[in-house]
């Protein structure tokens, strides 16, 4: 069970001290302004602590409740979390159930966290695909956190890069007709004018809300993006880390930050060209 006690815990005493500490030597180079993470190990924890699967998804939980504590303590003001694909749908029914239960708790826990430390929460995806009451709760969290821009936590559930693409082609088509214009290009002069241009599809992109990530961390030991953020991950340092996520803890992102200073000219220079 996630409870408030634990994150004030969290936010205090000597440990966070010690982070403060150490974050501060770390802010001598460049840190990154966006994280994503791909949070992959929660059943391979929860087998080899010989726990249920759905303790082993509280647990991965924590684990991202203590990332955001980290990243903001660090000076990261972007942080996205991959916690639900579209394809988790095809999971056992009572298994997907208790992962929606597990996610309107988090939305409560995210409400008071977010008035707490200012934190602006959005959720990314198709999230028609919700029930009703977790929908409800999303859009409120939504609404009453839009005006803080502090920390911006994004929450990718129900999504996959591939409908998120899907998404914002059909919206910038349809903006176009309503306004009158049509969706095929036209010629101008010997050039030919394309009506529908990236920009007006990364308008309408789930994750408009923020920047493209400079980390994309996967954790259990796979390297693939598993359709998540393909589009915005063209230029970002990309680490797999052989530990589950549960067990993510400060030194691990203090490794990938570290990993990440050293080639942060080379993504730098690359950003520019684009």
């Amino acid at each position: 069970m996630l409870r408030e006690d634990i994150i004030i815990h969290v936010f205090s005493g000597w440990r966070s001290f010690l982070r403060k500490c150490l974050f501060r030597v770390l802010r001598v180079g460049p840190i990154p302004s966006h994280i994503a993470v791909i949070m992959d190990g929660n059943r391979r924890y929860a087998k080899k602590k010989k726990i249920d699967d759905m303790t082993g998804y509280d647990a991965g939980a924590l684990a991202l409740l203590h990332l955001i504590i980290y990243c903001m303590e660090l000076g990261v003001k972007y942080v996205t979390a991959y916690a639900f694909s579209i394809d988790n749908f095809r999971r056992h029914p009572e298994e997907v159930q208790k992962i929606m239960d597990l996610t309107m708790e988090s939305v409560m826990l995210l409400t008071w966290i977010s008035k707490l430390r200012s934190v602006r929460v959005h959720f990314a995806g198709n999230l028609q695909l919700l029930s009703a009451d977790i929908q409800d709760a999303a859009k409120r969290l939504m609404e009453s956190t839009a005006g803080y821009n502090n920390f911006v936590l994004t929450i990718c559930i129900c999504y996959t890069c591939s409908d998120e693409i899907l998404h914002a082609v059909e919206e910038s088509c349809k903006e176009k007709w309503d306004d009158g214009i049509g969706i095929m290009g036209y010629d101008k002069g010997n050039d030919y004018e394309r009506l529908i241009k990236v920009v007006d599809i990364e308008k309408h992109m789930y994750m408009a809300t923020a920047p493209d990530p400079d980390i994309l961390i996967r954790t259990g030991g796979e390297y693939r993006l598993s359709n998540f953020l393909v589009w915005q991950s063209s230029c970002c340092h990309l680490s797999s880390l052989g530990t589950v996520w549960p067990e993510f803890g400060v030194f691990h992102l203090v490794w990938v930050v570290l990993d990440f200073q050293q080639s942060y000219r080379y993504f730098a220079k690359k950003k520019l060209q684009l």
